[in-house]
């Protein structure tokens, strides 16, 4: 995001979040603590309200004690998968105790519902072009458990129904890959995704739950792209590897996608009333932790073995984070309602990130789809390879999520001839932007190993020349610095005038943010990085004209973010 979690704040705010609607709607919604009979009648209410955008189905097992492990579907065209439509997820309630995270998929989705019915833009969009699946609870009988408790003394001890109703903690119940490809690593053979098919990994862990398997088997039918996973006890946005490389209990392990989680954990903490603040007081617990911008690498933190936020990475295409939502796991109902102003808008944010990156298909010369490609990413700048593939789905479509940047896709798959396109990403879907739009396409035909490899000199042209795109903000300062070491515009500015230039030239941009009245409350360096943000979407030669509206003085201060 490139933006402080002040400026973002502030921007939200200003942008009136997107049309999310311009009349406040009166919030009717019941907070209290659901019991499973209560959270699937809202499911089924929802269901019965909006039909054509909902679909209710239930997980192939039950939860230990019996209670069905059920989903809604929201999405245009429920009950199908559609090509270059990406899945998402929400999961709540892992952990019995942790109620949170349930209660707020619950929220959202009547709010989802309420507002497509009024044709809210922005719920619209998702709906229109992803296909969301929400699980309000993975783990009903640890809830029953809890909530128990909570009836009779009006509070949850820390442990208390964290378990299924075996006494598994689900969350390190999932097969350990992650050895298994720290190993791959270390050797430098072996796979880097899809690392274990899911009979092999059903028949090596004897121990598994049936809420593990139910989780696993959904995973291995539908292609997710993205994912959290709700949680409570602290307030941050956690982002794999959650366990170590290194077999320590805190170490730094950055997974081959370290910028893309980064990115993803911004996307929700930014957006939520307090996670990414500076100021915010920590939870007691593990000696205060704080969190810088809200986020957290989970070997940073503390490392967990056999987690489903690993295996979602390392045996399927989704990238999943884990949210931790509030210091207390079971806060009293009547503050439910604060919950959800806190977070709905962090949970509509993190959907549209489904939509960064690159998406396509990928078929033969006979039109016929290729599952199973091999999906692999290079940095054009430097020729570095993104050391995480994916596989194209059934129908051949492969969605791959990516930060910023200028990159080289190549796809193969056995029998045919591997083929290369590159592709500049650049991602501005976020709550106040005003940008509804899907991940730019790159299709894929290949041809068989049985004929001769073409030579596709269109591809490669582009490659060549998004290659050097990465330099042209850089060239243009350096010309603006270069005029200045000759004695040229030598203007020195005090920090009210930078002020008021900026103000002007972002106006210039984007007249439809009142930066007249926003930019007073901004630091000085937030709204240089706003106009770095707004420079990034140009094309080269708007990005020169503006740059040369600025004094060399101001230029130099100008953050470049590629």
């Amino acid at each position: 995001m490139g933006k402080s979690w002040l400026l973002e704040h502030a921007l939200l705010l200003a942008f009136a979040c997107f049309s999310l609607g311009a009349k406040i709607q009166k919030d009717t919604f019941e907070y209290i603590h659901h019991d499973h009979p209560a959270t699937v009648a809202i499911l089924r209410e929802v269901n019965e309200k909006c039909p054509e955008i909902t679909r209710l189905y239930n997980l192939t097992e039950t939860s230990v004690e019996g209670r069905e492990l059920i989903v809604i579907e929201m999405t245009e065209e429920p009950g199908k998968h559609i090509a270059k439509k990406p899945e998402f997820k929400y999961v709540g309630n892992m952990h019995g105790n942790e109620v949170v995270g349930k209660e707020m998929l619950l929220r959202l989705v009547v709010y989802l519902c309420d507002e497509y019915q009024r044709g809210n833009s922005l719920v619209t969009f998702l709906l229109a072009n992803t296909r969301l699946h929400i699980m309000p609870t993975m783990n009903p009988d640890g809830w029953q458990k809890a909530y128990e408790e909570y009836k009779e003394n009006g509070t949850v001890s820390w442990l208390n129904g964290r378990s299924n109703a075996n006494g598994v903690d689900l969350n390190r119940n999932f097969p350990d890959l992650n050895n298994k490809v720290y190993a791959n690593e270390k050797s430098g053979t072996g796979r880097n995704n899809h690392l274990m098919k899911l009979q092999r990994a059903l028949e090596l862990s004897t121990d598994l739950q049936p809420e593990t398997r139910a989780v696993m088997k959904w995973l291995s039918e539908i292609g997710f792209v993205l994912s959290a996973n709700l949680h409570g006890g602290d307030l941050v946005a956690n982002y794999p590897y959650d366990e170590t490389r290194s077999g320590l209990s805190q170490d730094y392990t950055a997974s081959p996608d370290d910028d893309t989680f980064i990115y993803l954990a911004k996307s929700y903490s930014y957006f939520h009333a307090e996670m990414a603040d500076p100021s915010r007081k920590p939870c007691d617990r593990k000696n205060g932790d704080s969190f810088d911008d809200g986020i957290t690498n989970g070997g940073a933190w503390y490392s967990v073995g056999r987690g489903m936020q690993d295996y979602n990475y390392l045996e399927t295409n989704c990238f999943e984070i884990t949210l931790e939502l509030g210091c207390d796991k079971f806060p009293p109902a009547d503050q439910l309602k604060s919950y959800w102003e806190d977070n709905y808008l962090a949970l509509l944010n993190f959907m549209l990130q489904t939509h960064i990156g690159v998406k396509g298909t990928v078929s033969n010369t006979k039109g016929e789809p290729v599952a199973d490609a091999t999906v692999q990413v290079t940095f054009l700048a430097t020729g570095g390879t993104i050391d995480h593939d994916i596989l194209s789905l059934k129908g051949g479509d492969y969605y791959r999520l990516l930060p910023d940047g200028v990159y080289g896709v190549t796809v193969s798959a056995e029998g045919y001839h591997p083929a290369l396109k590159c592709v500049s990403v650049k991602n501005d879907m976020y709550l106040g932007s005003n940008v509804a739009r899907q991940a730019p396409e790159l299709d894929f035909t290949l041809t068989p190993t049985s004929e001769d490899m073409p030579e596709d000199m269109a591809a490669l042209n582009e490659c060549q020349q998004l290659s050097s795109e990465p330099q042209v903000m850089q060239n243009e300062i350096s010309d603006v610095e270069e005029e200045e070491e000759d004695g040229e515009n030598m203007i020195q500015l005090t920090e009210a005038e930078q002020r008021q230039v900026l103000q002007e030239v972002l106006g210039d941009m984007d007249s439809g943010i009142n930066w007249a009245g926003l930019a007073p409350t901004l630091a000085l360096s937030d709204l240089y990085y706003a106009l770095a943000a707004e420079l990034r979407r140009l094309d080269a030669q708007t990005q020169s004209e503006f740059l040369h509206l600025l004094p060399p003085q101001m230029t130099q201060q100008l953050p470049l973010i590629q």
